[in-house]
């Protein structure tokens, strides 16, 4: 069984020290751990100070992509070294590595394929009333469009199964954490929370600068996977609302012109039902187009999860014989971490 710990960095030379030494050497049920840097185009010599720490394995972005490109580009390459189990942290020593053990637990026991560590955001010192309604909304949200019981949506800190790794696919620029996870209902995932404790707050977070900046990337995402993945639900509704405003005004012009038929007063009513139809018509066609391109999303999706698969299967028999490793990974002479050479079981606080 082999963990991959993957660490998206921007300009962390200053924190990636501590993070690394926090991490586990061992884990019981786990044979090797093995850890990923994903460098998103730092400029601080990040992946220089991850080459001399010995991480074992280094892709690095030529320019800044985003957090939800290096996240994915983790992922695949994750897979391509041939990992069960990948781990998600942050690089700013956020959570403590120490706590790893728990999140892998529930997949080790078969009982989840993606564990999402949960923050309790309504108690972090850190955060502000407005940012702790917010994430309260935000997880509600999210849990009625994925169908889930996840608690912290905005977590980081998260275990998936190959399996997990398989189908999940980020299309926006912004983050992960939402999408992924509606992704995950939507597939038939098992989601399970663990509880987690933090360590302080080292730095503001470079994904926003403010509430405002985050309601306005954020709720693009959600209300996006509502359009691809329910498409009728979301047009059909406000293809009824036209369609039932639009015949109340018809039925209002009919009324009195029954009462008056000489009297000619009420056209507007007419027109305007007439128009409120003629949308709620348009959108219904746009609600069966956009059923059509759901099913075909899901389709490539599930076409895209084989190719990963096949992907990670050639990767795995290549690299045996193959000096120059995986395509786009660079990989250092650091030896993994195997339960062999580390006897002290990692424990859990």
């Amino acid at each position: 069984m082999k963990l991959v710990i993957q660490i998206p960095c921007l300009d962390e030379r200053e924190h990636l020290p501590a993070t690394f030494a926090d991490l586990p050497r061992r884990i019981e049920g786990i044979d090797t751990i093995e850890v990923l840097v994903v460098d998103d185009g730092s400029t601080d010599g990040t992946a220089e100070v991850a080459r001399s720490l010995g991480v074992h394995h280094i892709v690095r972005f030529p320019r800044r992509r985003g957090l939800a490109a290096a996240h994915m580009a983790g992922i695949d390459a994750a897979l391509r070294l041939g990992a069960d189990i990948v781990v998600n942290t942050d690089a700013d020593n956020q959570y403590p590595g120490h706590q790893i053990p728990r999140l892998v637990a529930p997949i080790l026991e078969g009982r989840a394929d993606l564990v999402v560590g949960d923050r309790r955001p309504d108690q972090l010192a850190h955060f502000s009333p407005v940012k702790r309604l917010l994430q309260r909304w935000g997880s509600k949200v999210v849990r009625r469009a994925s169908g889930t019981r996840v608690a912290d949506s905005t977590s980081g800190f998260r275990a998936m199964s190959r399996k997990a790794a398989y189908h999940l696919f980020v299309h926006n620029r912004f983050t992960y954490t939402l999408e992924t996870i509606i992704q995950a209902g939507e597939a038939g995932l098992v989601v399970e929370n663990v509880l987690i404790e933090t360590n302080p707050n080292t730095r503001p977070s470079r994904l926003f600068r403010s509430v405002g900046e985050y309601l306005r990337r954020s709720i693009p995402v959600i209300l996006r996977a509502y359009n691809l993945y329910w498409p009728v639900q979301t047009f059909g509704l406000v293809a009824l609302l036209l369609g039932v405003f639009g015949a109340a005004l018809g039925l209002r012009f009919l009324y009195f012109y029954l009462l008056d038929p000489d009297y000619s007063g009420h056209v507007q009513s007419l027109l305007v039902g007439v128009g409120a139809v003629v949308l709620a018509f348009l959108v219904g066609l746009l609600a069966l187009v956009g059923d059509l391109l759901a099913t075909n999303r899901r389709l490539t999706e599930e076409v895209l999860a084989r190719v990963r698969r096949l992907d990670a299967t050639v990767a795995g028999h290549l690299r045996p014989c193959d000096e120059r490793g995986v395509e786009g990974v660079e990989t250092t002479a650091a030896a993994p971490w195997t339960a062999a050479e580390h006897g002290d079981t990692a424990r859990s606080p």
